[in-house]
């Protein structure tokens, strides 16, 4: 496995998403111990990048995280997120990332994970109530502290970015990027390169849409987020399914699968981007992984970036207010 860096961290260049272990999909949360099986397997292949957050279940994933991890720790670079939770008593719902309730937040982070520290740290999203130099001057005491290494923001916008790398240096901000979802590219990823800043794209696979096995949601249960999201539902659904068999065309091309297709185009985009697909089976992590090996042709990388444009927004109306802010 290929790696780079994000700020002072060394990182495979494919990471591991945890959250669907525990959280968001049909079948989340009903088989921990596979779940340990595919983050142990990860890190056999090579694997050092794995990624969590406090919501995610809520909390449950980074205890899952903290499990899989014992006798291993130091094989990883540990992510996890705050934000999403106020431990201030804020009402529910309400993004939280006063000083007061990062100092909580982390606390439980680490005792859930089972270790003395966080390797990245990020902000899961920006919070309007709190100036970000507040919220930045207090992870750069943690880390101080020893209690984090980096900084890391998730869905931030360019200003905000900027404003926030003027206090303490960010080393990586976590957006959604993909074949399908291609926002980055107009104003977060100049910023990010102009300031030196990794990219750690997730949902790389467009919530499974783009591996071309999702051709219907009637299997979706209650709980999966997808069941109500605007790419598949009605008929953007099946206008998307279009995206997805032009993926397959260039994979078949390529020799691979259009899940290793996506991840080959998204690591070809430059050596500042490391993407964490998420899963929770060993059999979808050893083909994930095996992207790092796929090489796309120029002509295979353009007829990728001509894809036709999914239809439909990618969070609904609430989550789309929370990006790029």
């Amino acid at each position: 496995m290929q790696h780079i860096t994000l700020g002072d961290l060394n990182v495979s260049r494919i990471g591991l998403g945890a959250m669907g272990m525990s959280h968001g999909y049909t079948g989340s949360g009903t088989d921990e111990a596979e779940s340990i099986r595919t983050i142990h397997r990860a890190l056999d292949l090579g694997v050092t990048f794995l990624d969590t957050a406090e919501v995610y279940g809520p909390y449950t994933n980074e205890v899952l995280v903290g499990q899989a991890l014992k006798g291993r720790r130091e094989e990883v670079v540990l992510a996890t997120k705050f934000g999403f939770l106020s431990h201030t008593g804020r009402p529910s719902g309400q993004l939280d990332s006063s000083p007061a309730s990062i100092r909580t937040a982390v606390e439980g982070s680490l005792n859930r994970l089972s270790t003395d520290y966080i390797d990245l740290y990020y902000q899961h999203r920006v919070d309007p109530q709190v100036p970000i130099e507040e919220t930045i001057g207090a992870l750069a005491e943690l880390i101080t502290e020893g209690k984090i290494r980096q900084i890391g923001l998730s869905e931030a916008g360019p200003e905000t970015i900027r404003r926030a790398h003027a206090v303490h240096p960010v080393a990586a901000v976590q957006t959604e990027y993909s074949l399908w979802t291609r926002d980055p590219e107009a104003r977060v990823l100049p910023v990010l390169r102009e300031l030196n800043i990794g990219l750690v794209p997730y949902s790389p696979l467009g919530h499974g849409f783009l591996t071309g096995k999702i051709r219907s949601t009637a299997e979706f249960d209650d709980t999966d987020w997808r069941k109500d999201n605007p790419r598949f539902t009605g008929e953007n659904f099946q206008r998307n399914l279009r995206v997805a068999d032009e993926v397959q065309t260039v994979a078949d091309q390529a020799g691979a699968t259009p899940a290793q297709v996506a991840l080959a185009w998204l690591l070809a985009q430059g050596d500042d981007i490391a993407p964490i697909p998420g899963t929770k089976r060993v059999v979808r992590v050893e083909e994930n992984t095996a992207a790092d090996a796929v090489k796309l042709t120029r002509g295979q990388i353009e007829q990728l970036n001509n894809l036709t444009p999914a239809s439909g927004n990618t969070h609904d109306e609430a989550g789309m207010r929370l990006l790029e802010r």
